[in-house]
């Protein structure tokens, strides 16, 4: 296990703890901000190429959705939390959606998933609108920028939302 304290600008002090097993490989990684948790909403418009670089902290019990194009990806039992920027957010439904293109053989839905990610590219680019939204119920995630929206959750969505896995809890004996 390692866990490291550091100052992310604007999101504060908070424990980076990485578990990993060397046998098996397994490895799991998460975000605590030391300032205590209430259960957050984070959200921003990306409608310019500069919005793209906001920076994300997303943690192990967060939901990332797209609203506009019915995108949602939910902590599993085995989310990682990960620094990147909303460009990261978006490359990684892309290649969500790139997998179950290749995965299946309905022409409808390939036609869909490909307009999809023509969305993507144009928001990308700053040519198309799209919102980025991150529900945390344990309060870890963030959007960091000057244009991005928070709030603490309300009880339906914080309810309403998968927590992800809980870190495991090792004894040596």
């Amino acid at each position: 296990m390692l866990a490291m304290n550091s100052e992310i600008p604007y999101f504060g002090e908070h424990t980076q703890i990485t578990v990993m097993c060397a046998s098996c490989g397994w490895k799991h990684t998460d975000f605590i901000p030391s300032d205590g948790e209430k259960p957050g909403f984070s959200s921003i418009v990306v409608d310019s190429v500069e919005k793209t670089a906001a920076r994300v902290v997303r943690s192990s019990s967060c939901t990332i959705r797209i609203p506009e194009l019915d995108l949602e990806v939910s902590p599993g039992s085995s989310s990682s939390g990960f620094v990147t920027n909303i460009e990261g957010v978006i490359k990684r439904f892309e290649e969500a959606i790139r997998t179950v293109i290749r995965g299946n053989d309905d022409y409808e839905a390939g036609q869909i998933a490909e307009q999809i990610l023509v969305r993507l590219e144009l928001a990308k680019s700053g040519a198309d609108a799209i919102r980025v939204d991150l529900l945390d119920p344990r309060g870890r995630s963030q959007i960091i920028h000057k244009d991005a929206k928070s709030r603490e959750l309300n009880k339906i969505e914080e309810e309403s939302l998968d927590t992800g896995p809980d870190v495991p809890i090792f004894e040596i004996g």
